[in-house]
């Protein structure tokens, strides 16, 4: 085939990849009312009818708690949790869905760890992010702090924190002492802005993450997902035994 032949040559296109092989999401905003996901029952609804044609079985959802913005607690996350149970059994979806939390390390985070009222899913892990734009201190004891008192710490959406963008040498050294790290599937997509997007596609090419997420607060996040099933970076993740499987 001459030059132009070449250059003209059509890009394979993919299969719609199987999201049913990863089996659960971990990340999540789907407890209605409580933060700046789901706002009302109907909403959580439709977004869990839409997982479960995804080929998902089980969500672990994971509301914010920040102090400023979402102080919740325990009890507010278990109570809206239940209510969603409740209203999954009226409407006959099938799908199984449990909850944890995604902390900001803030000031109140410590107590909480030594208090050992923490909400985790699977085996002991704890959904912690960060700010976004500056990068947080104190991060050896808060790391200490975790594993002391037996949680498994998982770094939510990595790719998008402005201060490690362009390197993933924090995520090899992280994962090397145990730490976990969590990819926001949309950032594939372009969701959050083309470096953010290379940030995603450079942890997956290096193999250094242990869970992806839709971080879905609202169901155009999962259209946004559908919409890209046969991308090149989804069929990639398949290949490893991301940590969402054994949920």
């Amino acid at each position: 085939m001459g030059l132009f032949g070449n250059l003209f040559k059509k890009k394979e296109v993919l299969p719609p990849f199987d999201l049913g092989r990863l089996k659960s999401d971990m990340h999540s905003h789907l407890i209605p009312g409580i933060d700046d996901g789901a706002q009302n029952m109907d909403q959580t609804i439709a977004m869990l009818a839409k997982f479960e044609s995804l080929g998902y079985k089980k969500v672990v959802t994971t509301p914010h708690i920040m102090t400023d913005s979402f102080p919740n607690t325990r009890e507010t996350i278990l109570t809206g949790l239940e209510e969603v149970r409740k209203e999954i059994k009226k409407v006959g979806i099938e799908i199984e869905i449990e909850a944890a939390a995604e902390y900001y390390f803030d000031e109140t985070l410590m107590p909480k760890i030594k208090n050992k009222e923490l909400l985790t899913f699977g085996d002991n892990y704890v959904l912690i992010e960060f700010a976004f734009h500056s990068p947080p201190q104190y991060l050896d004891q808060l790391f200490f702090e975790l594993k002391t008192h037996g949680y498994r710490p998982v770094i939510a959406h990595f790719e998008r924190y402005l201060y490690y963008i362009g390197k993933i040498d924090k995520a090899e050294e992280w994962r090397s002492t145990g730490i976990n790290i969590q990819i926001n599937l949309n950032s594939l997509f372009g969701q959050y802005g083309p470096d953010v997007k290379k940030q995603a596609e450079k942890l997956i090419d290096a193999g250094q993450f242990d869970f992806v997420g839709t971080d879905c607060h609202r169901i155009e996040h999962l259209m946004m997902l559908e919409d890209h099933l046969s991308s090149p970076y989804l069929h990639k993740i398949g290949k490893y035994l991301v940590k969402n499987m054994v949920l």
